[in-house]
């Protein structure tokens, strides 16, 4: 008697028998802070080095899919362009976060239970970021912004079109490392190397 089972285990090979939609006993990937032998840590933006902020927005983005995909959400829900959007970056992160700590080896058994049901109460929020931000499924703009007594006028929302949202994010997250490495030099251009104290 032979075992007919497919291997789906790492290296296992891939053919035209494997489905390329996700399988439900594929895993999410488990990258960046998830990677390392450390507990998982709470990710700020802020702070993030130019590698780090490149290395957690890979991270978030294939979690992010993983999720989208395992529990069929809809856009308005997560929408294709929440990177654009910092409070959906920063719910969803710490969604990730809070998925991390739950599915740990180390953690109890009744933390996954518990981590659905504050993703029960997250979704409730992401339907209201997504509906306040104004971002769709082929389409998305600026989340709008309440101008203050004494503050400029905001500038014109207008909806931009994407063809291609894998290609628009890789995009995305280049400018936005490349933005803060210029942040990183310039600061570290104003560090004496022989002190380490700032300079004016």
């Amino acid at each position: 008697m032979t075992d007919d089972t497919p291997d789906f285990g790492p290296g296992a090979r891939t053919d035209e028998s494997v489905l390329d939609e996700p399988d439900v006993f594929d895993s999410p990937p488990r990258t960046s802070a998830a990677d390392v032998s450390e507990p998982p840590h709470p990710v700020n933006w802020n702070l993030l080095t130019a590698h780090e902020l490149e290395q957690e927005w890979l991270a978030l983005n294939r979690w992010v899919d993983w999720l989208r995909h395992t529990y069929g959400l809809p856009a308005s829900v997560i929408p294709p362009f929440w990177h654009h959007h910092p409070e959906l970056v920063w719910e969803l992160s710490a969604l990730h976060l809070h998925w991390l700590c739950a599915y740990d080896a180390e953690q109890n058994g009744s933390a996954p239970s518990g981590w659905h049901r504050d993703f029960a109460d997250t979704r409730n929020r992401l339907r209201d970021w997504v509906a306040a931000s104004g971002t769709r499924l082929d389409r998305d703009r600026p989340t709008r912004q309440t101008v203050w007594p004494g503050e400029n006028p905001a500038p014109p929302v207008e909806d931009i079109i994407f063809a291609n949202r894998d290609e628009e994010f890789v995009e995305w997250v280049q400018v936005d490392v490349r933005r803060r490495q210029q942040a990183e030099d310039e600061f570290y251009a104003h560090i004496d190397r022989d002190t380490g104290e700032v300079r004016d």
